[in-house]
């Protein structure tokens, strides 16, 4: 409570810098056909490292108020139909800006990138970085946002159902990829297998995926690159606006809406939203998954300032869930059984009340988001507060097995120096103070505190064609475990014993990205990454529900460490587009689990009921990681796109020379989408998709192969202009042709429960 107290406090003390504020100053300009000179109405244009937009009125004019008087920032311009570009703007100029765009079948992807210092063109970028918008990720139809993002090639998915998915990228997971939310790192015990990502999927204007090690500007658990969910942004000043979103899917009769309303008034900046999600399990072919249901509700607010000093936004948010939790798969006959071994009917797993066991999880987030214009630089600035109570109910609704509260501080200080747009130098400071408690009678990690800093340099060189930019960091980590007992009258069991431990590493990047000739861009980029061991890694001693295993953490772990090589190369005509990506990533140190000598224990609960479980120990090791991506899409008319998509990733265990665990199978993707042009209605589209997943059948002997499959998808959409904006409806369809198939990351693979049939959704989206 202090610490909130604290962000609020700051927040006061930021509002006060309006009375020191130059006098407001207006940027306006024009946005026209660079061939006809025709002004284009209703263009949109952003400038991120402000958080302000705006947009062109009938004779294509926009006008920024209440902007800073001096600096220079990236400004982004997007249009329909047209390639969107971006210009670097001196304001202390305040002369009249004009865009000329160039018309393009290419549906180009999103050209600034947030997530390095400055934002910056994704032509100039050395990272490998995929955006995917607001209407995509809707039309998706998924369950939960890592599922919208499953898609993007090199990104795949562990999941456990529909509610719980853990992203990874490259063949990396868990603690090796950050989620950032409202400018933070999450925090929410992302360690355990069936914990998921805590975020309300509808509040993602875009998400920005980071391919690769991202430990120099994110510090340690981005050894495999970053998950940057971002927020809208604010309204152009003197408006007020929101939108009413909702959904059904036929499968696990998902429902899911969304309200938001936000507004601008004189620079001051508001928002609220509520979201809420229900579904009962989920089925295939003729079955339905009992207990594999879920419900959501998510409440955010944001209240800010956007002056002529820069900005600060406070945002606040709740996420509570309860998640079903699946114990037992089907029988040899494929039905389901009670506790009486009696089958369970279809209508009855449909029922969306919960039953044992289930999880309870509430996470709460404060995050006090600032860019102050300081010496000709930009101080920005992130403190969060989060606190994740997460409980897992097993014997009894009333009270949980399982009961974690992990309180998290979290501060990240960056300051760009002035630049003319050629040098971009930037220094910050980073760090993470936490601490868990256990609460219930089941333990898997023991308590704990947590401290770790970090800080970094960081220079960018931009040239006529593109840019090198290079950095260096240093990380101290410090954990110490805590002493656990368990009482059980007349003696006490030791769970845990104390420990201390601590990590530290430099690590650093160098990286170029170039146009090497007329619309071919060439970049690469060397880094290495961080990560120590995470509370699991070190602690564990127990059964986690849902797992089917017990784990056992080492204290006397070391902290990983790793070099990556990526080349990418990008070729973009007036109808093509190529993409091809190719990565080694060598993981020193490397962590994982194993069953050594098939290890049993016998599990007694408090009960009295025993079972006997694999005992799986986390052990380390020097690996590798290679692969590569392919994109291509075609646009044969200009109506008419034909989208691939390819991505291969092969882990290999050098000790033993034999394959990593939890490799994703190599999957190919090929969509055609036809946007006609009709009368009355805008952004029009059918299309139709398939979904290659080939077999995997390099696993650690504790897995099994996973067969290839085949997946057939279809969607068709269209919006209407409203006085209000535009009113968007959809309907897609996955895995129509009701195809069985097990995904290798599926965790519900082990108890031989199939992943989802056939699902039909249907969305609308309404401007208020």
């Amino acid at each position: 409570m202090k610490r909130l107290q604290l962000l609020v406090t700051v927040f006061g003390i930021l509002l006060s810098l309006n009375t020191f504020a130059n006098s407001l100053v207006s940027i306006k300009g024009k946005v026209v056909d660079a061939s006809t000179q025709a002004p284009l109405a209703g263009a949109t244009l952003y400038i991120s490292d402000l958080k302000t937009s705006t947009s062109t009125n009938t004779n294509g004019e926009f006008t920024f108020n209440n902007v800073p008087s001096k600096g220079k920032f990236l400004l982004e311009v997007r249009y329909l139909g047209y390639k969107t570009t971006s210009k670097l703007i001196d304001l202390a100029t305040q002369q009249e800006i004009t865009f000329a765009l160039e018309p393009s079948v290419i549906e180009s992807a999103e050209v600034v990138i947030t997530g390095t210092p400055f934002s910056a063109n994704n032509k100039t970028n050395s990272l490998a970085v995929v955006s995917v918008s607001r209407d995509k990720l809707a039309q998706s139809a998924a369950t939960n946002l890592v599922d919208a993002i499953a898609k993007i090639p090199g990104v795949a998915q562990v999941t456990t159902g529909g509610a719980i998915s853990k992203p990874t990228i490259r063949g990396l997971g868990y603690n090796r990829v950050l989620t950032m939310v409202d400018g933070a790192r999450e925090e929410g015990q992302q360690w355990g297998d069936e914990h998921g990502v805590q975020v309300d999927q509808f509040a993602a204007a875009r998400i920005e995926v980071l391919k690769g090690p991202a430990s120099l500007l994110y510090g340690s658990d981005a050894l495999g690159g970053v998950i940057n969910i971002i927020d809208d942004l604010v309204p152009a000043e003197g408006t007020y606006n929101g939108n009413f979103t909702t959904n059904y899917n036929t499968n696990g009769g998902l429902t899911g809406s969304s309200l938001m309303m936000q507004g601008n008034t004189k620079g001051f900046v508001y928002r609220g939203r509520v979201s809420y999600k229900n579904a009962y399990g989920f089925g295939y072919k003729g079955h339905v998954v009992p207990n594999a249901g879920f419900n959501e509700i998510n409440t955010s607010a944001m209240l800010g300032l956007n002056k002529t000093w820069g900005y600060t936004h406070l945002s606040l948010s709740r996420f509570a869930t309860n998640i079903g939790l699946v114990e037992e798969g089907p029988d040899a006959d494929g039905n389901y059984l009670d506790e009486e071994g009696n089958v369970i009917s279809k209508s009855d797993a449909k029922s969306r009340s919960l039953n044992l066991p289930f999880q309870n999880i509430n996470h709460y987030r404060a995050a006090l988001n600032s860019n102050v214009l300081l010496g000709g630089g930009q101080l920005k600035s992130t403190f969060a507060f989060q606190r994740n109570i997460r409980k897992e109910f097993e014997e009894t609704k009333e009270e949980p097995g399982l009961n974690l509260g992990l309180n998290s501080y979290t501060y990240d200080v960056k300051y760009s120096f002035a630049n003319n747009g050629v040098w971009e130098p930037t220094i910050g400071l980073q760090g993470m103070y936490q601490t868990n408690r256990n609460s219930g009678e089941e333990f898997l990690v023991p308590d704990y505190n947590s401290n770790n800093i970090g800080a970094f340099a960081y220079l960018k060189r931009n040239f006529e064609n593109g840019a090198i930019n290079a950095g260096v960091r240093y990380d101290y980590k410090k954990i110490d475990g805590k002493d656990l007992f368990e009482d059980h009258g007349d003696h006490q069991d030791q769970v845990f014993s104390a420990f201390n431990n601590s990590f530290s590493n430099f690590t650093g990047s160098l990286g170029f990205a170039f146009d090497i000739a007329k619309n071919l861009n060439l970049k690469g980029n060397i880094g290495s990454g961080f990560r120590a061991p995470n509370i699991a890694e070190l602690g564990a001693n127990g059964k986690h529900e849902g797992t089917f295993r017990y784990e056992i953490g080492n204290s006397n772990l070391k902290q990983e460490t790793s070099l990556q090589f990526d080349l990418g190369l990008t070729y973009q005509a007036e109808n093509i587009t190529l993409g091809l990506n190719a990565y080694s990533n060598k993981i020193y140190d490397y962590i994982y689990l194993s069953n050594l000598n098939d290890e049993t224990i016998v599990n007694t609960d408090h009960d009295g009921n025993t079972e006997t479980l694999p005992v799986y120990r986390f052990l380390q090791t020097d690996a590798n990681l290679i692969g590569g991506e392919a994109s291509v899409d075609f646009h044969l008319i200009k109506a008419l796109h034909f989208e691939n998509t390819f991505a291969y990733v092969k882990g290999t265990n050098k000790a033993t020379n034999s394959p990593l665990p939890f490799i994703p199978a190599a999957s190919l993707n090929n969509e055609i989408r036809f946007e006609p042009n009709l009368k009355g209605l805008n952004d029009s589209f059918i299309k139709v998709g398939l979904t290659n997943v080939f077999k995997q059948d390099r696993i650690d002997a504790f897995e099994t192969e996973t067969d290839g499959y085949t997946l057939f998808d279809a969607g068709i959409g269209t919006s209407f202009k409203t006085k209000k904006g535009k009113l968007n409806v959809w309907i897609t369809g996955q895995n129509l042709t009701n195809k069985l198939y097990y995904n290798h990351l599926s965790r519900y693979k082990l108890a031989n429960i199939y992943n989802p049939g056939r699902n039909v959704s249907f969305g609308i989206s309404v401007p208020l």
